[in-house]
């Protein structure tokens, strides 16, 4: 039986989902524009041609045939099944899943299979704080900025911790819903599509690249900048930063102090 507690990350509300594990940011090409027009097409076709189980594999076909399959990491599989689950395309998820086909669960066909698929629960849901999740989950509508922030463990627990740490407690949920506090974190979880000094490196990933066996994780040589590490480092890495100056970094440092003290004025200054 299910914790009554439990926050279903994948699917939270009817605003947003994620699709981080299914692969859909693995694509080479993955700006929310161009996985729109991919998702867009792809739940069209799935609905005008798939009426059972024996569609599916012709369906994969065409998918793989139509669309382009460059990934930036070869041995994460981009999953061709999942879709826009709504008409108002806010959500995106699992075509094969049984609440899209009347109860049919089509989940078999899938590279990883309906049990891992059913049973798959990522880091994030044992390494986040409930707290930290719905404040999370209230701060972010959109599903494509949603999923890349849900599933970067560092820069979510970074930021909830300098602004508890300002203030002398962790945010009540409730208080990122709306008004300034939410416009001003969510300012910051923004910083996942419009960082300034973010690498132009193809295999990088979050604080992770791929040496073309093995995930490694990224480290930003401060020696070669002259200074120690930041106290942003961890940010810094979820943002893939690359810095090549000392004034970029102190930059870089300024945007997110800026952020926090933002949110903690006006938090005091609320509450």
């Amino acid at each position: 039986m299910r914790d009554n507690n439990f926050i279903h990350l994948c699917q939270p509300d009817a605003r947003k989902s994620c699709g981080a594990c299914c692969g859909l940011y693995n694509y080479a090409y993955s700006t929310k524009e161009s996985l729109v027009k991919r998702l867009r097409q792809r739940t069209a076709l799935f609905h005008k041609t798939v009426n059972g189980q024996d569609d599916l594999e012709d369906f994969s076909r065409m998918i793989k045939e139509s669309e382009p399959q460059t990934k930036i990491y070869e041995v994460i599989y981009c999953c061709e099944y999942i879709g826009f689950l709504d008409n108002s395309e806010k959500k995106v998820g699992c075509l094969l899943h049984p609440l899209q086909n009347g109860g049919k669960d089509f989940r078999d066909a899938s590279f990883y299979g309906r049990d891992l698929c059913d049973g798959h629960f990522c880091p994030s849901y044992h390494h986040i704080s409930r707290e930290e999740k719905l404040a999370l989950i209230n701060i972010i509508e959109d599903w494509y900025l949603y999923g890349l922030c849900i599933t970067d463990i560092d820069l979510v627990k970074e930021y909830f911790r300098f602004i508890s740490e300002g203030i002398g407690e962790m945010p009540s949920a409730d208080r990122f819903k709306e008004g300034a506090l939410n416009e001003i974190a969510r300012r910051f979880f923004s910083l996942k599509l419009s960082w300034l000094f973010r690498s132009p490196e193809t295999n990088r990933f979050g604080k992770y690249y791929f040496d073309g066996c093995q995930y490694m994780i990224n480290h930003i040589d401060y020696d070669a900048l002259g200074c120690e590490r930041s106290r942003f480092d961890r940010i810094f890495l979820s943002l893939t930063s690359q810095f090549n100056t000392l004034e970029e970094l102190r930059k870089g440092e300024a945007i997110i102090q800026e952020n926090i003290d933002e949110f903690i004025y006006k938090y005091q200054e609320a509450y």
